[in-house]
């Protein structure tokens, strides 16, 4: 196991079997088995390690076109840790092709950053991959891979050849941890998840001030995106810095097809959703719409083609498909490796992604530093 990767102290799920092979299939509620009950196998597509050896992949997205660098059903992955493996200082986001094809496309380094990005680099899974072809990227970067320097960071975004044309950086950008979006083609809506609001000042207590914040750009293929507006749709998520882990707190986010957004409320072990997240001025800490069962500290998070919400565990290596209306139907195992005393697959899945068939799903391992594909 990496030393220095998040490390997740295993929650009891209580009626949800360990499975002996690769992806297990039992479901959890009557027949219905969704998209997760679909997948039967998993296979490794490409190492997600650069040259500069940065590891510990974060974020997943898929390119949806053609343009500079990118193409079309490449998958875009950041990496947290450099290759001395220290927490909040990866500088790379690779891409890969399907066949397992792998190039850098973009290596950020501080001083090449325009634009205000506090602390440095150290790219999270919050990722997300436009029409237009520009291209976000959170940064929540520390001094040493530890908590106790953590700092704001920022959003980065590039161009469709990996270049870094500016930040969006202050409040109410905070430790940006993971972000969706709502890609309008010349305009677009980020939803951000933040960790760093008192969180290192409170340490090593937890403190209820997670966010998520809208952010509304506008731009153009040949001009970079403006920022039009900045909004707190969540507040009130808990988080806490962690020696093994960094930080914990609101991770994974996707949007559903009538405007929710679902919130991988880690610390809580729970989904939450922000109803009508696109318009609303006011916030709060979200509505419970699934909580224990087989979540065990959700991290990631996809909206699967059928309009379930798909999102896998920190404390565990399993994928749990949840409905709209909080029903847990299904459960996979994504990552069986084991390292005693640990669980199998304990803190090494993170970001995730539907493919572009809409019948598989790419996520990442940091366990092994991979991309894979669940099918």
């Amino acid at each position: 196991m990496w030393i220095g990767k998040k490390l997740w102290r295993p929650l009891v799920v209580a009626g949800v079997a360990a499975g002996a092979g690769l992806i297990m299939a039992p479901t959890l509620v009557g027949a219905a088995v969704g998209f997760a009950g679909s997948l039967s196998k998993v296979s490794v597509v490409a190492s997600t390690v650069p040259a500069d050896g940065d590891v510990n992949p974060y974020g997943v997205a898929v390119a949806p076109t053609t343009t500079g660098r990118l193409v079309a059903g490449d998958v875009l992955v950041s990496n947290f840790n450099d290759g001395a493996n220290l927490q909040g200082t990866g500088e790379t986001i690779v891409e890969v092709s399907p066949a397992g094809g792998v190039m850098t496309f973009a290596h950020l380094f501080p001083g090449d950053v325009p634009g205000a990005c506090p602390g440095g680099i150290g790219l999270t899974t919050a990722l997300v991959a436009l029409r237009s072809g520009w291209v976000v990227v959170g940064s929540l970067p520390t001094r040493d891979g530890t908590s106790a320097t953590m700092k704001a960071g920022c959003l980065i975004v590039l161009n469709p050849w990996g270049t870094a044309v500016e930040t969006i950086s202050g409040p109410p950008i905070n430790g940006p941890w993971d972000m969706t979006a709502l890609d309008g083609g010349s305009s677009a809506l980020l939803f951000v998840s933040n960790v760093l609001n008192g969180t290192v000042a409170a340490s090593p207590n937890v403190v209820d001030r997670g966010t998520v914040v809208r952010i509304g750009l506008v731009f153009s293929a040949a001009s970079a995106p403006v920022v039009t507006s900045k909004t707190v749709i969540g507040e009130g998520f808990p988080e806490v810095t962690s020696a093994s882990a960094l930080v914990v707190g609101p991770t994974g986010l996707g949007l559903g097809r009538d405007g929710s957004l679902y919130v991988a409320d880690t610390e809580t072990n729970r989904i939450a959703v922000i109803h009508d997240a696109i318009t609303p001025t006011g916030a709060g800490g979200g509505t419970s719409l699934s909580n224990g069962g087989a979540l065990n500290g959700p991290l990631g998070l996809a909206i699967a083609p059928d309009g379930d919400i798909l999102t896998v565990n920190g404390g565990n290596g399993n994928l749990v498909e949840i409905t709209p209306g909080g029903v847990q139907v299904a459960v996979r195992v994504l990552d069986n490796t084991s390292e005693p005393p640990l669980p199998n697959g304990n803190g090494t899945l993170f970001g995730l992604a539907v493919a572009p068939d809409q019948h598989s799903l790419y996520f990442v391992d940091d366990g092994t530093n991979t991309l894979n594909l669940a099918s």
